[in-house]
């Protein structure tokens, strides 16, 4: 069992593994998310995310970046407590802490041969989906779990305090 932290990469490691990946002729998968409150939704995500290639990278947004993205008082969990979980799960291959708002960078980096991402996007409305085709890979939309969300979970949590 490889333990959690060893897949925690830093943004110069991450690039080196892609470039050998490429090279050995491996289907990265490659998804990003903020994995605020970890739920079964985002397990279920992931594990048909991993089911598309040999190995999955998985973006975790910054603190500062979820604060930008969903604002205050996002994110509930440190950036490096919310890594450590998602590389926790055993269909995540690797993990990497990404700073900006969107993964068109990450994506740049790695390039992944699929890109994935939730029944809550299309192809059209994911900034990184320009930046996934120039690089030769292909964007999957994979379903959504109903019910399923952080937002809900911390509403429920919210509620059932009151």
């Amino acid at each position: 069992m490889r333990r959690a932290e060893s897949k925690i990469l830093s943004w110069d490691a991450l690039g080196q593994l892609a470039t050998q990946w490429r090279e050995a002729g491996k289907q990265v998968v490659l998804t990003n998310g903020c994995f605020d409150l970890l739920h079964v939704g985002h397990l279920r995500y992931l594990q048909a995310a991993r089911e598309l290639g040999d190995l999955l990278v998985v973006g975790v947004n910054s603190d500062e970046s979820v604060r930008q993205l969903k604002g205050a008082p996002r994110p509930y969990r440190p950036e490096a407590e919310r890594a450590e979980l998602v590389a926790g799960l055993e269909c995540v291959d690797y993990v990497v802490i990404f700073p900006q708002t969107t993964a068109v960078e990450l994506v740049k980096l790695v390039q992944p041969t699929y890109y994935a991402k939730g029944g809550d996007y299309t192809e059209q409305d994911l900034p990184e989906s320009e930046a996934v085709v120039e690089q030769g890979g292909f964007v999957v939309i994979l379903p959504l779990e109903a019910g399923q969300s952080t937002t809900q979970l911390a509403q429920k949590i919210a509620s059932a305090e009151r």
